[in-house]
């Protein structure tokens, strides 16, 4: 492993529910632990993978709550107990990347660190890898780095970037505007104009600048992550943990510093085409998995798992997830979602995958918790 590659700190970033995918998704064992990449491999386990070739397993954190730790544990091996960073209960992004900031700089007053989301899907590992190395000479000219994508349609779920002027000779350039899920008419100007990116929801900076930026905006929770962190691997950790994490602010990094951090001039992009797609819903992940001649996908088919367990004839553009052991056979229907899961199933059109959260709404409602 070169110097370049060695400076980086991974953090990945492994909470949330993915409500989106239920039944399979649940509060007890979310998305990010199940192998939906097309391999046998979870989404968390593909994410680190992905970093083989930027970083070491002792520099690779990851961020979880108490419900996951043990199961983020078995699945990543080679990263040391001691960078599972645990947090008692969730308070959004930006404290979950502001507590791994915080102990990285301890541990490495000059470390760059990148910020990754555990249930994104990458195509091509070589060119990600490569762009993350064109946002680390970004992040060591002092910038907040975010990786950019080019928007395919408007989509009001995701972060856009005003592109400005170039930072050198290389691919970098200022972020003029940060704007966090623009409404639908606004993101449509965003796309038409052709200088606007998507946020990839991926961060590379220099830890030190990035609490620093946390300091001007959110000095509570600067103030707070660097009180945990100064106890962290001592026998007051777990006291000030519990004193401190519940008062922390409950917000997402990019509302609480990447917005401002944009106009103060502070945040860079670099663009990125390597395949990325975050798995938000079954529709999306019907996409980007492979499907047969009638566009059907069988989640888990290409590992050989489920192969004797769907049947399908006379359907088309189906995404089917079978992970009950059980027959699921279907016949002349065409642009469903069928998940079977041991003590739920889910049948709903393809075009709705986005409301499947409101079903996991009603069950809360209903006091059913048990399925969620």
């Amino acid at each position: 492993m070169s110097d370049e590659q060695a400076v980086l700190y991974g953090v990945v970033l492994a909470g949330g529910t993915g409500t989106r995918l239920w039944p399979l998704s649940r509060a007890g064992h979310p998305k990010f632990l199940h192998p939906l990449t097309g391999t046998e491999a979870s989404l968390l386990q593909a994410t680190v993978d992905r970093l083989d070739t930027l970083t070491s397993p002792d520099r690779v954190f990851v961020v979880t709550g108490v419900a996951h730790a043990a199961a983020v544990s078995r699945q990543l091996s080679a990263v040391p107990d001691e960078n599972i960073l645990i947090e008692p209960s969730p308070r959004d992004s930006c404290a979950a990347i502001a507590l791994a900031a915080a102990v990285i700089a301890r541990r490495d007053p000059e470390a760059i660190m990148g910020s990754f989301a555990s249930d994104h899907l990458i195509a091509d590992k070589e060119s990600f890898a490569g762009v993350i190395r064109q946002a680390m000479e970004g992040a060591r000219q002092g910038l907040l780095m975010t990786l950019g994508i080019t928007p395919t349609r408007p989509e009001t779920g995701y972060g856009y970037l005003q592109c400005g002027a170039g930072v050198g000779d290389g691919p970098v350039v200022k972020v003029d505007e940060f704007k966090e899920k623009p409404t639908y008419d606004v993101a449509e100007g965003y796309v038409k104009s052709g200088n606007y990116l998507w946020n990839a929801g991926m961060f590379v900076w220099r830890a030190d600048a990035f609490l620093a930026e946390l300091h001007r905006q959110q000095p509570q929770l600067a103030a707070g992550v660097s009180r945990i962190a100064a106890a962290w691997g001592t026998a007051e950790q777990e006291e000030v943990m519990g004193d401190v994490w519940p008062t922390l602010p409950k917000i997402s990094v990019d509302y609480a510093v990447m917005e401002g951090a944009a106009a103060a001039g502070r945040v860079g992009t670099v663009p990125g085409d390597f395949g990325w797609n975050d798995v938000g819903d079954f529709h999306t992940l019907g996409e980007v998995l492979t499907a047969d001649q009638a566009g059907n996908v069988i989640v888990g088919q290409d590992t050989g798992a489920e192969k004797h367990t769907v049947l399908l004839r006379e359907t088309h553009g189906l995404v089917v997830v079978p992970s009950s052991g059980r027959l699921v056979a279907a016949m002349g229907v065409r642009d469903l979602i069928i998940v079977d899961t041991p003590d739920a199933v889910l049948v709903c059109p393809r075009e709705r995958a986005q409301e499947v959260k409101q079903l996991v709404d009603s069950l809360k409602e209903l006091g059913q918790h048990g399925y969620i």
